[in-house]
């Protein structure tokens, strides 16, 4: 079955809207199996955006379009779409009653008339409820096509597709597709894929596909089969395999788990605390293990030491280390891994010291980071040279230390 997307707004056409809506309706079309051969993006145009679906049913026999919908004249898509298919608007009085009440529960009491367009929609439409908006989803079938209209906010497009539209499409789907996620750390994505290059050439059912993220490979192995238990059995053995072949690389293999959460998870595992000693990072680290719900348990202070006399007066750092060897050194790194155990009384510290530029100290380059781990009174570094901007080398360094604090769990903690 062929899927193709048409994000309607000439908002995202101008650039002052990031189009996060494909990246994640595409990501889940790819999960229920569909194909999809276009993304198109057009303006609010009566003309153009009736030539793009029209040109959209032709090729395809799911059309998701996205935007649009609001109450002003800008918005075309729910008539443009009605037009093409020869469908009258008629009003739905169950939409008509939530829009009263998402005013009633609002600030804004009084509902100006041009909201009650978005109660019109296309004869014999399949009306989606959307309880963050007025605007309702709309499915509309015809002759063997569907065309699915959904919001543009995400915040009302991501409710509505996940409960709503993914379950009508996978009715729609004869096979059953299930993925499974590996995520891996420690390795580039070509260094991966060259110790799988026989599973992949070799694939037919599964599929694995590699995607490269800041400092992490993250590996889908998908699987069609008639039935749940027959995809889950052909999964098993592909997930089992590469888990084999990368060990402790490995730090997941469920979807929702990011790499803070398996170290957040590994922390409450062994009974231990854990606080942060950042320069370069500034709070990075510990800002995304306070995004882990539950991060209270195991994090309850972390230290931002930007400058020298901060590195001497929270954490102890020796004024001769920094004389000699200067901030960002391996032995500054250790010091401050070492100070944020006892500053924080915790059982557990990463430390973070580096340059991440624009500009250069001295003859140490941009992008060189030390990263040290403090755990049952034994202290690990490790030097890196990262590259690329500002931002780049402080997102590498905050995954690096991340896998670095799990790594060094896993070797402290082995019984």
């Amino acid at each position: 079955m062929v899927v193709e997307l048409i994000s309607v707004g000439t908002e995202l056409l101008l650039g002052n809207i990031v189009n996060t809506n494909t990246q994640y309706l595409a990501e889940k079309c790819a999960l229920l199996g569909l194909s999809m051969y276009h993304q198109v993006t057009v303006g609010d145009n009566r003309e153009r955006l009736s030539a793009a679906f029209s040109e959209a049913l032709n090729r395809s026999d799911v059309v998701i379009l996205t935007g649009g919908l609001g109450p002003t004249e800008d918005d075309l898509t729910k008539k443009v779409c009605a037009e093409v298919l020869g469908l009258s608007l008629e009003e739905d009085f169950n939409t008509r009653e939530r829009i009263q009440e998402f005013f009633k529960r609002s600030n804004y009491k009084k509902i100006p008339d041009n909201n009650w367009k978005q109660a019109l929609v296309p004869h014999g439409a399949k009306v989606l409820d959307n309880s963050n908006g007025t605007a309702p989803g709309l499915i509309l079938e015809k002759e063997g096509k569907t065309a699915i209209l959904l919001p543009g906010p995400p915040g009302e497009l991501i409710p509505l597709f996940q409960e709503q539209v993914y379950p009508y499409l996978q009715k729609l789907q004869p096979e059953v597709i299930r993925s499974q996620m590996v995520k891996i750390c420690g390795q580039g994505e070509s260094q991966v894929e060259s110790q799988i290059l026989d599973l992949i050439d070799g694939q037919s059912n599964p599929t694995i596909a590699t995607y490269a993220k800041t400092a992490e490979v993250h590996l889908r192995i998908t699987a069609r089969a008639s039935g749940e238990e027959e995809a889950k059995k052909l999964l098993k053995p592909v997930v089992k395999e590469i888990k084999n072949r990368f060990g402790r690389d490995v730090y997941t293999v469920k979807e929702e788990e990011t790499l803070e959460m398996a170290v957040v998870s590994l922390l409450k595992k062994h009974e231990l605390t854990v606080t942060t000693a950042e320069s370069c990072t500034g709070g990075l680290i510990a800002g995304r293990l306070v995004n882990v719900p539950g991060a209270s348990e195991v994090f309850n202070q972390g230290f931002i030491t930007y400058s020298n006399k901060s590195k001497r007066k929270v954490l102890g750092v020796s004024k001769g280390t920094l004389k000699k060897y200067g901030a960002v050194s391996e032995q500054t790194a250790k010091e401050m891994a070492a100070g944020g155990v006892l500053a924080a009384d915790a059982d557990v510290c990463i430390a973070v010291t580096g340059i991440a530029g624009p500009g250069a100290d001295g003859e140490k380059p941009v992008g060189l980071v030390y990263i040290a781990c403090f755990i049952k009174d034994k202290v690990t570094v490790e030097e890196y040279h990262f590259r690329g901007n500002r931002e780049k080398i402080r997102e590498q360094s905050v995954t690096k230390a991340l896998d670095m604090l799990r790594r060094s769990i896993l070797s402290g903690c082995q019984s």
